[in-house]
Formats: C-alpha cells, sequence, structure tokens
C-alpha cells in the first residue's frame, strides 16, 4: 500500500487503501490466518474497483473462505471463484456495505447510517467515492439527514468547480432546516464563491438573525461590504466580528 501526499503532506488513502486496510483487522479479528488474509488482500487490492461502486461492497469470513460481494456478484477473495449466491449473515470478519435493497425500514435506516460512516472515512481521501457515498445516505435516510446534507454541499463547494451543486444541496436542506444558521452560512459561502455577492450577504444576515454569535458570517460580510464600497458596512461587521472573538 502506497498512500499519496496531499498538498500539506498529508497521506492521503485511496477507496481501495480504504477497504483493504479494514478488511486486514476485520479478517484477523476473525481468526483467519495471516497467509489467507495477505493473498486475500493481494486479490482485493487487484480486483476492487478505484472508486466505491454504487451497489456497495461487503466482505465478510464465512468459517474459512473469504467472501465478497457487489451488487449481484459473490466471490472468493482467496481464489477469485464465483460463490453461490446464498444470503451473507453479518458475521465477524463483515467489512459491511453492501446489501441495497434493504427489506425492512429498520435495516434501510441501519444501512443510511453505515454509509454515512463510510463517507465520513472517505470524505478526506476519495471525494468521489464520499460524494457517492453521502447521496446514498440522503435515498436511504428515514428522516432528513443533517449532517449528510451539510457535509455533501461542503465537499461540493471545496470543489470549485461544483459550487453550484453545492448550492442546490444547501437549499434543499433549508426546506428541512428552515432556521439553521451553519446552512445559511454555507449557502451564503457557495453564493459568494459564484460572485452573487448580494444573495451572499443576505443569506449571512439570516445567518446572523438566527445566531448573532456567528463571528465568522460577521467577518465575511465586512470583506463584502469592502468589496461593495460599503464603509460604514465594513466597520460595523469587523467591529462586531473582534468583538466577538475577543
Amino acid at each position: 500500500m502506497e498512500p499519496s501526499r496531499g498538498r500539506r503532506n498529508e497521506l492521503r488513502f485511496t477507496f481501495q487503501d480504504v477497504v483493504v486496510l479494514r478488511t486486514a483487522f476485520q479478517l484477523q479479528a476473525a481468526n483467519i490466518t495471516t497467509r489467507k488474509i495477505l493473498r486475500a488482500l493481494a486479490r482485493l487490492k487487484a480486483d476492487l474497483p478505484e472508486e466505491l461502486p454504487l451497489s456497495g461492497i461487503r466482505i465478510t469470513a464465512i468459517g474459512d473462505t473469504i467472501a465478497v460481494k457487489t451488487g449481484q456478484s459473490q466471490w472468493d477473495a482467496t481464489s477469485g471463484q464465483h460463490l453461490l449466491d446464498f444470503e451473507v449473515a453479518p458475521l465477524g470478519g463483515d467489512v459491511a456495505f453492501l446489501d441495497t435493497t434493504p427489506r425492512t425500514q429498520r435495516s434501510k435506516q441501519q444501512q443510511a447510517e453505515e454509509w454515512f460512516a463510510l463517507a465520513e472515512q472517505l470524505a478526506s481521501s476519495d471525494v468521489v467515492g464520499a460524494e457517492q457515498a453521502y447521496r446514498k445516505v440522503l435515498e436511504l435516510a428515514d428522516a432528513p439527514h443533517y449532517h449528510a446534507y451539510t457535509n455533501l454541499g461542503v465537499l461540493l463547494c471545496e470543489t470549485e468547480t461544483r459550487c453550484e451543486e453545492a448550492l442546490s444541496v444547501f437549499e434543499r436542506a433549508l426546506e428541512d432546516f428552515p432556521d439553521d444558521a451553519l446552512l445559511h452560512f454555507n449557502r451564503a459561502v457557495a453564493l459568494e464563491e459564484l460572485k452573487r455577492y448580494g444573495p451572499a450577504m443576505a443569506a449571512y444576515e439570516r445567518c446572523l438573525q438566527l445566531d448573532p454569535t456567528h463571528a465568522d458570517a460577521h467577518f465575511n460580510l465586512a470583506r463584502l461590504s469592502e468589496i461593495r464600497g460599503d464603509k460604514q458596512g465594513l466597520l460595523r461587521h469587523l467591529s462586531a466580528y473582534r468583538r466577538l472573538i475577543g
């Protein structure tokens, strides 16, 4: 495994790396022999897609067999041979994220939380995989998932060319959470990135109506006031920002 380095010299793991690492720990805990684990990991690294497939993946220890299932396909991670399509029980070596057609509402919500946990793991190393996972959460969750909305929007906005998509995510979230100050702030940031300064300022103001202690909203309003030549607004918001941060 050879993780790359990011701009701040941090280690950046791919989706494949995350699966291989989790699989190694889980299979070791399931008392699979080291030799078999190493063979399975080598094949997994070679055969896994570069990005998280929409169908999800589950890796499970069944006796001394390491089974991998994605979509309708199931195979032996050691030999590569296809296995019969039987139901895989959540046993000791389960790495999860497989069944995309939950049979009950409870299992559907459980899957939403599993996808969210995966998205959190992938966010710093596999942006595409994390995006897919967050969208899966929003699809499966039985109630609006605040953190999936927020994290997906921020993820998209960090990619400069996708701020319009981020804006759509935040606006969808605000339909469910209309009085959340952070969502209004994040929407304002997306609008600012799109150079829609008037609507951005209105969104920052709404954030402050809901949370008058939000220092960053004052700071950003000060910057936008300066851009628009509003010296009075600049001084007012800068003063409020300094007062809030002490």
